[in-house]
């Protein structure tokens, strides 16, 4: 007897998705051959083993089909099941396959998840709506009217780059670190000016890389998170900012590094800056002390990932907790306070999940409206660190997160290292584990300060191959900017259709290359963008702004065939995915890899039974027995919109 379970589809599973706490969900199993089970179960695990009888609903063409309805735990947990069934005496499992999937393996131990998360679980709706703009301070733009790098340091070894074109030193410690000491006078007073061609370009959350106190241009290495880093500006000009792109629609978030600080940090004080008896490396009686561990005090201490610059913090320390969580005038309360609509976490995954909790629970305490979105790599409902399973969706620690998975699984389609049902299945697995709330606020990235130009990825020609020192003077020859360009547009047509915030890495709509750090962190290019490339980047910005079901519909992936990757959006009923009145609509984006066209099979069940569809472009098609057939130019993607019957819903 071999048994069945499609976690993919509403009939084994019903409803499909992660689900609130305390909801039913209805689960099927159907079983081939002439043996007939003894007995099946429903094994359950939610913290504690449940087993729940299946009940045979009959038989139909040979085949037997089994149901179980059950109510998943009042706790945010994951929930995990699976099958087993006594057949001839014999003891018969089925369970999820190793790898992510959907359908069940016979024999398999392993469970199928469901994400219960807190029926109370929000996250703020300009999430939802908001397109992302990531920006490192000193690389954006220097402001006219400012004294360029007035506040460099005597005696930091600090370089200054007086030509704004010139491009980042390279200049490498004993263990490989850069170490980042070269400025070019971008500050806060500059991002203020741009504010008018951020708005313009359509963007509504401004993401910086940290802006505290620091020794390198990059600021992971904290000196103090109480200052606004004087290179960049003052409190006073963070709040202006904030104040002027509110009144433009803009939203600010700021980066916070809480599981270590630099060693030239008021805390430490490796390096003496702060004086004799300040910090934890020249005083154990320091008030600091007890933040770090040390394993023979000064010299030997406990370094995020070596790096003897940066050491790690106790997260969990009462006084450390204190001052950057819960006290009155905490770190991430003072800066919400100063106008910023939240943070991004540095690797949230090495925080303790305690600290994220009792960080999110500060930081709503003074706006409810403000957001925590955390750094974390992989599938964040299960991820495995630190040799547990951590779950970042239930509602109690983050409000969203990075999403790397999409960014990896497009750019490995677009490159040809899998196929368009690969991207699919698993973009498909990581919309089910997540709650609508968690899904439709991921940081959608395409290009970050921690890897290679996305353009230089695209082209296949992301300099990892050739030695740093030779990487600064690396450019892409014509044709692999030309192809590197053409997936970039397919890309950026993606992640303008998928649910999540787009974001953009500053300059990557200018069309900037660079290979890794610190040649991805080059200067925006003021004066030299690639217009064309701007100009698409307006373009799908505009369309994602203008078609709610890009922002806010019900989503699903296909693959019409390997070369051919697609998302169809919909609005149905007069409610969108999060429940809120909107009008109903239908949006179809087709990206194809391949060099020729492909022709696309629409039902009519796609399209929501519209009569025609219309594209981006303006290209109009007329069902034909109720289907389309969409053709796709080859290294091009097309987002078509159905023409409904007029709604009765307003949105």
């Amino acid at each position: 007897m071999v048994f069945e379970h499609n976690a993919a589809e509403a009939f084994y599973r019903y409803p499909q998705g992660a689900l609130p706490t305390g909801a039913q969900v209805r689960l099927r199993l159907c079983a081939k051959g002439e043996s007939e089970a003894e007995k099946v179960e429903l094994r359950v695990w939610d913290g504690t083993e449940h087993r729940f009888p299946m009940r045979a609903l009959g038989a139909r063409d040979g085949i037997r089909y089994y149901e179980a309805q059950v109510t998943v735990s009042e706790k945010p947990c994951l929930y995990w099941y699976r099958f087993e069934a006594m057949v001839g005496g014999s003891r018969v499992v089925l369970g999820a396959p190793h790898q992510a999937g959907s359908c069940g393996v016979m024999g398999s131990e392993e469970s199928f998840q469901i994400s219960v998360y807190d029926q109370a679980y929000e996250t703020p709706d300009w999430m939802h709506d908001g397109i992302m703009y990531q920006i490192m301070v000193d690389r954006f733009y220097r402001g006219e009217g400012t004294e360029a790098l007035m506040h460099a340091r005597d005696g930091e070894n600090i370089m200054l780059h007086n030509d704004w074109r010139e491009m980042p030193f390279l200049n490498v410690s004993e263990n490989g670190d850069n170490f980042a000491n070269d400025f070019y006078g971008g500050n806060l007073e500059g991002v203020r000016q741009k504010l008018p061609y951020l708005k313009e370009m359509g963007v509504t959350i401004l993401y910086f890389n940290p802006i505290f106190s620091a020794r390198t241009n990059h600021k992971y290495d904290t000196r103090d998170y109480m200052f606004v880093d004087p290179m960049f500006g003052d409190e006073e000009a963070l709040r202006r900012l904030c104040r002027e792109a509110k009144e433009m629609g803009i939203r600010v978030m700021l980066d916070g590094v809480f599981s270590h600080v630099g060693d030239d940090s008021v805390y430490f004080n490796r390096r003496g800056t702060f004086g004799e008896g300040i910090g934890a490396f020249r005083d154990l009686n320091s008030p600091y002390a007890k933040w770090f561990n040390f394993k023979h005090w000064p010299d030997e201490y406990d370094c995020w990932w070596g790096f003897r610059t940066l050491p790690n913090v106790n997260e969990m320390d009462e006084d450390f907790r204190h001052y950057i969580l819960s006290g009155e005038d905490a770190v991430v309360k003072h800066w919400v306070r100063q106008g910023t609509s939240g943070w991004r976490l540095d690797v949230a995954d090495e925080l303790p999940m305690e600290f994220l909790r009792e960080l999110r629970r500060e930081v709503k305490s003074v706006n409810k409206d403000a957001a925590v979105l955390g750094e974390v790599w992989e599938d964040a409902s299960h991820k495995v660190a630190y040799g547990e399973v951590r779950s970042y969706v239930l509602g109690d620690t983050l409000d969203s997160v990075m999403n790397y998975p999409l960014r990896e699984a497009l750019i490995a389609f677009l490159t040809s290292g899998r196929t368009a049902g690969s991207a699919a299945h698993e973009l498909t697995e990581l919309s089910r584990n997540y709650p609508k709330p968690f899904l439709y606020s991921l940081m959608n990235l395409m290009g970050s300060h921690d890897r290679p130009r996305i353009l230089n990825v695209l082209a296949c020609n992301d300099g990892n191959d050739i030695p740093r020192a030779k990487r600064a003077e690396h450019k892409l020859s014509a044709e692999e900017r030309m192809i590197g360009a053409l997936r970039e547009h397919m890309m950026l047509r993606m992640v303008m259709s998928v649910p999540g915030m787009p974001c953009i890495y500053y300059a990557d709509e200018a069309g900037l290359e660079g290979c890794a750090d610190p040649f991805c962190r080059r200067t925006y290019p003021w004066g030299e963008e690639d217009r064309e490339m701007m100009a698409y980047y307006r373009r799908m910005i505009a369309m994602r702004k203008t078609h709610h079901e890009l922002r806010t519909g019900e989503c699903r992936y296909i693959a019409p065939c390997d070369d051919v990757l697609g998302v169809i959006r919909t609005v149905s009923g007069g409610e969108d995915a999060l429940g809120k009145p909107a009008a109903d609509a239908c949006a179809i984006t087709l990206i194809n890899r391949s060099a020729k066209p492909a022709e696309v099979y629409l039902t009519a069940e796609d399209v929501m039974n519209a009569r025609e569809i219309e594209s981006d472009r303006g290209e109009k098609l007329y069902a034909r027995a109720g289907a389309f057939t969409v053709r796709v130019q080859g290294m091009h993607g097309v987002t078509y919109f159905a023409k409904l019957e007029k709604s009765r819903y307003i949105e």
